[in-house]
This record gives structure tokens, sequence and C-alpha cells, in this order.
């Protein structure tokens, strides 16, 4: 398979310390750090907090944040009542605000003109933002939640704010979301591209967005041991001692090279390629691979028709955690062999802090900068690095102060993204000049979506409400009764045997119940499913934010305990992993040793059928051999039923919970 160029024409952020591309540039230019304490962010603690309690369970409270946002965030000039963005968390404003600075960028109408072929793709992070931290408390106690009511919207915190920045934008192919955690927004860049290869759509909206809660991701980052106690996000530095969490949202507008040619548009860069690939089964979902980095790299490489010595800069992963930047570099190492002699290595992890899903997409943004002003800047904290990077070694090197960037052939870089769980990326971004032809882009057209050959349903497994043994689903559908309804539709209890699903018992009890009934559904089909290939099948799951999730931060935040897992306990490593949304995904990897890229989709009432579509698609085009494509969702829960009521009609605010898979080849 080949890559056919794509565009870069606009881009867009609210980042730390950085409100635009420009803004973002001078900081890294300059050598800035956005990172500081959390103040604010860490809002609604209870009064009396027992703050060594709380500190011993909070490495740190410095992170990135976006400061000085309401100032310049402006509801008006959408294609939407500015009364309906009101209300709404910042994963909502902080990609509406990136999304119309980017079309701007690009001489795209926003406020009036319709855009039937365009779309919106983007990474999102689906532990709890502070809105649905704060719905969830209003639900659970009543009136004595107190305060200001909370938009019910926010419950939808998930897929909406893609939906609703397309018909924001006038963007008419609609917008989804996707979770393949810190790999998030290169994972939506890649699938943005392909829409744009398939001819289904003419413009995209691309990247990534984190307003998780900051409290739960302090907790959380703690309780697996990945934090930094001294607040310091160090890449690559022989001291760093962990990760620093950060918020904002970085877009890039994308459209086929040929096309943006053609319209005389700006081009910032041109995508050459993006690899993705899973870990499968590997030492764990928190360990790093090797073997699925490399996957990753190489696949980028072969579709580009590029090699690694063509590359001149990489903007790494890089976190500042010990065993991942040695793991990165390893990775590098075997991927470029000769050709690391002297390439800089950088991360904007070392500015910002660490954006999760949209950490992609702001480094990639950064490096059009770079490319903008033909100089590769300096990283921060270079000065004592990591043995793997040991000057001695000729290799690759940290910069200590920015450079020309001078190189024989033309400016490309590599953008790496590596997520919990076992996602990673690898995207290859080339400078475009007016005054040469990219032997990719003369093989471009207007393209037409091409026939795909038929898709065959090889098995099946449905988990509805009370039909929950085999076949009761059937026989309930066919035989009229209301048997799914059993209960009000909430799933009954259910035993799940452990036995040889690499789930220790520790990891199920911590679990949300939507991890857990998955796993069920997919048990029913070992037989079928031990059959596939691992390397060439790839494993979609439509699913929303389950708001239990927002349990743990609850404990600081209100007198009153709730009833619920995690409530009067430290938050463990099991609980983190327990609520990460991309695992949903990747427990299933681990167990079927599954390699082709795998993430959680996320589109509201519409998750399993994106999901669906996106594996077809893959299949169709010869990228995958097999697909297991499921969605669940435990949607009786209080919160979700509440908010339903508030913003569906009363035929669709009927909930019922489910879990289906379906293998497709």
């Amino acid at each position: 398979m080949t890559f056919a160029p794509i565009a870069i024409v606009g881009q867009g952020c609210a980042l730390p310390g950085a409100l635009d591309p420009q803004e973002l540039w001078r900081l890294v230019r300059q050598g800035r750090v956005a990172i500081s304490p959390a103040g604010d962010a860490l809002q609604g603690l209870r009064p009396g907090v027992d703050r060594r309690r709380l500190a011993a369970e909070v490495a740190s409270d410095r992170g990135g944040f976006v400061r000085g946002f309401d100032a310049v965030w402006d509801a008006r000039g959408y294609q939407r009542p500015a009364a309906e963005l009101g209300g709404l968390d910042p994963v909502f404003t902080y990609t509406l605000f990136a999304a119309r600075q980017a079309l701007t960028s690009a001489g795209i109408d926003v406020g009036t003109a319709a855009h039937p072929r365009g779309a919106v793709v983007l990474g999102n992070l689906g532990y709890p933002t502070p809105a649905l931290n704060e719905l969830a408390r209003a639900t659970w106690m009543g009136a004595e939640a107190g305060g200001q009511k909370v938009d019910p919207r926010n419950r939808f915190q998930s897929g909406l704010p893609a939906q609703l920045t397309a018909r924001a934008v006038g963007f008419g192919a609609g917008g989804f979301s996707l979770d393949a955690a810190c790999a998030s927004s290169l994972y939506a860049i890649k699938l943005a591209c392909d829409r744009l290869h398939d001819g289904v759509i003419d413009v995209a909206l691309a990247g990534g967005v984190n307003h998780a809660d900051a409290l739960f991701l302090q907790l959380g980052f703690t309780a697996l041991a990945a934090l930094s106690r001294t607040g310091q996000s160090r890449p690559f530095h022989r001291e760093a001692d962990g990760l620093v969490p950060a918020h904002g949202a970085a877009l890039v507008v994308l459209k086929r090279l040929a096309d943006a040619e053609r319209a005389g548009d700006t081009i910032l860069g041109v995508i050459r390629g993006v690899g993705l690939s899973n870990d499968g089964r590997s030492r764990g979902l928190l360990v790093p691979s090797e073997a699925g980095q490399v996957r990753a790299m190489r696949a980028a490489y072969e579709v580009s028709g590029l090699r690694p010595a063509d590359v001149s800069l990489v903007e790494c992963h890089a976190t500042g955690t010990a065993v991942g930047d040695a793991t990165e570099v390893r990775s590098l190492d075997e991927v470029f062999g000769a050709a690391a002699r002297g390439v800089p290595l950088g991360s904007l992890k070392s500015n910002l802090g660490h954006l999760i899903t949209a950490s992609g997409a702001a480094g990639l943004i950064k490096v059009l900068g770079a490319l903008a002003a033909g100089e590769r800047p300096a990283t921060v904290g270079a000065d004592d690095p990591i043995a793997e990077l040991d000057p001695a070694r000729a290799g690759f090197r940290l910069l200590h102060e920015a450079e020309p960037w001078t190189c024989s052939g033309p400016r490309v870089a590599a953008v790496s993204s590596f997520g919990f769980g076992g996602n990673n990326a690898h995207l290859l971004v080339e400078e475009w000049s007016p005054r040469r032809t990219s032997v990719a882009a003369a093989v471009v057209a207007p393209v037409a979506p091409s026939p795909r050959p038929a898709i065959a349903i090889v098995a099946q497994s449905v988990i509805a409400a009370a039909a929950s043994e085999d076949g009761a689903f059937e026989e309930a559908w066919l035989g009229g009764r209301s048997a799914l309804c059993e209960g009000q539709g909430t799933t009954p209890p259910f035993d799940l045997d452990l036995t040889g699903l690499r789930l220790p018992p520790t990891d199920a009890r911590a679990a949300l119940p939507q991890q857990l009934l998955l796993v069920r559904a997919v048990l029913r089909l070992s037989d079928q499913l031990a059959t596939l290939p691992g390397e060439r099948t790839a494993l979609l799951v439509g699913m929303q934010c389950d708001a239990e999730g927002a349990r743990p931060a609850l404990r600081w935040r209100s007198d009153r305990a709730f009833a619920g897992p995690h409530t009067d306990e430290p938050l463990g490593a099991a609980a983190v992993i327990g609520c990460m949304p991309n695992i949903v995904a990747n427990r299933l990897n681990q167990l079927l040793d599954l390699k082709a890229p795998s993430y959680t989709v996320s589109a509201e009432e519409a998750s399993g059928t994106v999901a669906l579509a996106l594996a077809a698609r893959e299949l169709g085009a010869g990228a995958i051999d097999a697909a297991v494509v499921a969605a669940v969702d435990l949607c009786c829960e209080p919160v979700e039923r509440a908010a339903a009521r508030a913003v569906l009609p009363a035929d669709r605010a009927v909930p019922g919970d489910a879990a289906v898979v379906l293998v497709l080849k």
C-alpha cells in the first residue's frame, strides 16, 4: 500500500502558555516552560481536607494548564447559537476554539458557509471531565449537591465535542472521537487522511483534546508510579522522575495535496505517511514494547516511500519516564540504524507537560513552526541525557541550543506517539515547496470513492439487558417478547471465569463493569477468535466515558461517601486501568494477541456503527484481513438516565445495557 500525500493547510490550538500556533513556536524557540501549580484546576476540594493524606496520593500538583482562555473565548461566530455553546466543559470549548482558529488560518469560512464534505476526527481522553464529575455528584446526591445546575450535555463528553464542533463550523460529514491513549491525536490524523484518500470528504479537522479532571489525573498517574514527584517534565534527562500531565487542544486542517495546490492554499507541511500498530500480547498494559513501536515506525516508512535517512528531526513521544524514554530510543535505533547519526531528538513535553490525547498533534504543530522558521529548536533540560543518548555513541543527539535546519534534501520530520495499553503511531511530515514537485504528489488526482469488496460477518455475540445467556437475545428478538427490557434494561449480575484471561483478580475487581461485560461477550467467541491472524486483525470498540469513573476524585470533594467501588480507599493502579477508556479495547488485544491498530470510538449513540464502518473500510482497503468490532454501554446508571431524560426525546431516552461483538472478514 502507498500513502498519497496530504497537505496541512491550517492549524489551531489552546495549549499551556500558547493560545495560537505562533505563540507556541515563540515559547519553544525561547525555551520557556509552561508548567505551574494547579491552583483552581484542583477545584472543589471539600473543607477540612486532610492535606497530608492528599499529599500521599498526589505526588505533585503541578501541570500544564491553559491560562487566560476565558479572555479569548467567544461563543459567537459559529453556526450554532452562542447560548447553545454555553455551559459546556472546556473539552468542548477548547475544541471549538482550536477548530475556528485552524479553519480561519486555512481561509475556510466558519460562520456561515456550508461544507458538506468536511469532517472532524478528534482524539479525546475519555476520563471524566470536571463538568461530568459535578453532574455525577449532583445526580448521586440529589438536592444536597447545591451550586449551579450543570448542563446535562456534559454527560456526553466523549463523542459530542467532535459532533458539536462539526455542526458549529458547518461540516456536513459529521464528526467522531477516538481514544488510543497518548497516540490518539495521531490516530485521528491517520483516520482523517484515510477518508480524504477514499474521496468521501474533501477537508478534515483532525487532532486531539484533553480536559480530564486534573485531580483524577494527578491521583491516577501517582497510583501508576508515573507522575513526577518534583513536578518537572524532563524528557530524556538522566534524573527525570516521571511525567507532568497537561490540558489543551491541537487541531490541523487537512486536504489532498493536489486539491490544496489547485486552490492556491498556504501549505504548512505535507504528511507523507502514518504508521499505526498495537503491542498485542506484551509484558503488561503499562509496559512499552519496542516491537510494537518498531512496527508502527516501519509501517510509516513503507507506505510513504521515504527512508529513515530522509528524516532530519524527530519529535518524540518522550514523557520523562525512565523506562519509556529508554525504550523509545532503542526502538528508534532499531529502525534508523546508521541513519541515526547526528539526527536531533526533541519533545514538546519538556515545555508543556504531557497533553496525552492532544500530545501528538501539538508536537506536529511545533514541527510545522520549525519548518516555517528553518530551525531545529533546543530541547529544555537536555544537559544530562540518559545513557542511550550518550554523546559518545554518535547516534541521535539532543540540542542544547537552536540551530539552522539544513539538510541535503527536503526537510522531513517524524512525530511519534506511544500510548498506555499498546497504541503506537509514527507520522512523517515534509516541507512543501512550490519549486519542486513531490514524486508522490504527481500521482494524486481528484478522488472518487472506489468500490469496496463485500464484508462478511462470520461470528457474533450479544448480551442485552436480561438476555444474557447464549441465544437469549435472538430468542427474545425473534419471539417478539419483552425479555430484553426485564429489569428496565439493566444487565443482571454475572460470573466471569478468569482462567486463562491474563486478567488478575485484583484488576477484575477494580475494573468498571463495561470492561468485564465486554470480556464476557468476547469469551463466547473464543474458538472463532483463536483462528484470526493476529498481525492483521484490528479491534475497535464503540463506547463512551462511564460516569462511575468520577467516584475516585469525588472522595476529596464531598463530605458524604458514595456507594460504589474505590470510594473509601486510595486509588490504586488496577482502578486507574479499570476505568481507562482505551483499555476497553486493549484488554482484548492482550487476551487475543492482536497487533493491528486498535482503539475505542465515541460517537454517542452511533459509536458502534462508526466503529463498524471504520473496520469495514480497513478490510476493504486491504490494510487488515480481519476485524473484531464491539460496542458496550451500561447506560442504565443514574447519571446517564438523568442526562438522557434532559436532552433526548422521550422515545430515545429509554436506556438498555448491552455488549455486542462482531467478527468481520
